[in-house]
């Protein structure tokens, strides 16, 4: 008889499982999510036609590694350094991690609940209780249990699969969210490093200058002794001289500071990369074509669009959620096990039992806090459509301001160059007039010191240049590998 009712029992699960996965199959509340088409529908990238110079770009989908095309061995080192070590980089593994454990707990949601219980109870009833008048025995007794609990949610509405659709767009999302730092990040350690190197540069044009303004120092004392000169060139020269040389403690500082600044991208102590660092190097060359992708998959290229879109996607799947609130949930729940009074009777058969039946919760009043919830569900994903327009558009300025600039600093470049070749020629005329004796020495300093001038802004338009197609590089989405974003 008893195998008989387990039987008919294990049928009646069976139906109800098979009823349950029926519903699951086409019961599933909630908008879809369909991928945004273009917020903003722009067809063409190219540069400004307001400058005479223009930089030629390609269609050519931009390389994960665009620093290398500065050809700098030291740049690509530190920027895999950095890649490895950076410790902000590092805490958003941390979060992808979290992110992933909040998918597994939602994922284990779908599957049966098992847990085991046990329990030992020793009791006693009053002698003056009901059940002592019934003839309750009124000694104290043991009492044992011991068994399995289990329980099953059936989905009837997708209220947990549109949970696990939440979450696994937040983990894409997350993921996403690390390879927008780190395209920032490159940019970063891009951006730093040439910064360091037109320093370096701007140092050797001012020692060089201060080399050159002692030389003339010594020409004019010669030329004062010889009665040549006069004690006012002598001072001038003296005043020019000092004048160059208060510029290296300052450009020194900014030196360190920008190698300390590299050095924490890359989770360094302070002087670390000093060694690596310290010399000065020829400023990086620039590329003849600049590749910028297909413009209309701009929004594919750049990670933090593609976030925005998984957390748009999220936002759409808690609607599901909130609306299957307002449906009933059933869940299967069983329970089996032995119980007795007596310990060595728990192995025994008689001392089994078990109950099975399908438990359902149906909300009926809750003061409309379901309804709030789903209308703060909405607003919520309404906020995120407008976030994800607002970072497309973003994106399209982001990269034409970076087209723009770079045409601007290319043609700004080639202006500062035709005026450095003519204060070349400045001093060099006024050079031959003061040892001539047709001219005076001031007007030699200020040849000079107008060279000086132009060599430091020639120096720092090229590091600007460079800067420039980093923001563009940056811009574009480059620095990330669309592979390495994977929510397995």
């Amino acid at each position: 008889m008893r195998t008989h009712y387990f039987k008919t029992a294990l049928r009646l699960k069976s139906l109800t499982l098979s009823v349950g996965i029926a519903l699951l199959a086409g019961c599933t509340v909630g908008p879809t999510f369909t991928i945004p088409k273009e917020a903003y529908s722009i067809t063409d990238i190219e540069n400004n036609r307001d400058y005479v110079q223009q930089y030629n770009v390609s269609n050519t989908m931009i390389s994960a590694s665009w620093w290398s095309q500065f050809n700098d061995p030291i740049l690509t080192e530190l920027a895999a350094r950095a890649e490895h070590a950076n410790l902000d980089l590092q805490l958003t593994a941390s979060r992808i991690e979290q992110s992933r454990a909040r998918l597994g707990i939602t994922k284990a949601n779908k599957l049966p609940q098992v847990s085991f219980f046990g329990d030992y109870t020793r009791e006693d009833i009053s002698d003056k209780s009901k059940f002592a008048a019934l003839g309750a025995k009124d000694s104290g007794n043991n009492y044992w249990q011991t068994g399995f609990d289990a329980s099953w949610e059936i989905d009837l509405w997708g209220h947990i699969k549109r949970a696990e659709e939440g979450a696994m767009a937040e983990l894409k999302a997350t993921l996403l969210d690390r390879e927008a730092f780190k395209v920032s990040l490159m940019a970063e350690v891009a951006h730093q490093y040439l910064q360091l190197r037109g320093t370096q540069s701007q140092l050797q044009i001012v020692q060089h200058n201060k080399a050159i303004a002692a030389q003339k120092l010594k020409l004019v004392s010669n030329q004062a002794n010889n009665g040549f000169a006069t004690r006012y060139d002598m001072s001038m020269a003296e005043a020019q001289l000092a004048t160059v040389e208060a510029q290296i403690p300052r450009i020194i500082a900014k030196r360190n500071a920008q190698m300390n600044s590299i050095a924490i991208l890359l989770g360094e102590s302070p002087h670390a990369l000093d060694a690596l660092l310290i010399d000065a190097m020829p400023q990086p060359s620039l590329p003849n074509t600049i590749p910028i992708g297909i413009p209309s998959e701009l929004a594919q290229q750049r990670p933090d669009v593609l976030s925005a879109q998984a957390r748009l996607h999220k936002a759409t799947a808690d609607i599901g959620v909130a609306q299957a609130n307002f449906y009933p949930r059933i869940t299967l729940v069983g329970r089996t096990g032995f119980e007795s009074f007596e310990s060595g009777d728990l192995a025994t058969w008689d001392a089994s039992f078990f109950s099975m039946g399908p438990a359902i919760y149906l909300p009926i009043f809750q003061g409309g806090k379901l309804e709030k919830r789903l209308e703060l569900t909405e607003e919520a994903q309404k906020s995120a459509a407008i976030t994800y327009r607002k970072t497309v558009l973003n994106a399209w300025h982001e990269v034409d301001n970076a087209l723009d600039g770079l045409a601007s600093m290319r043609s700004h470049h080639d202006a500062l160059e035709k005026a450095y070749h003519g204060y070349q020629q400045a001093l060099h005329f006024a050079e031959r007039r003061f040892e001539q004796g047709a001219g005076n020495y001031l007007d030699v300093l200020t040849a000079q010191r107008n060279l000086l001038d132009s060599q430091l802004a020639l120096s720092e338009s090229v590091t600007s240049t460079s800067l420039s197609l980093v923001s563009l590089y940056k811009s574009l989405g480059g620095g990330w590998n669309a592979i390495e974003v994977s929510d397995e």
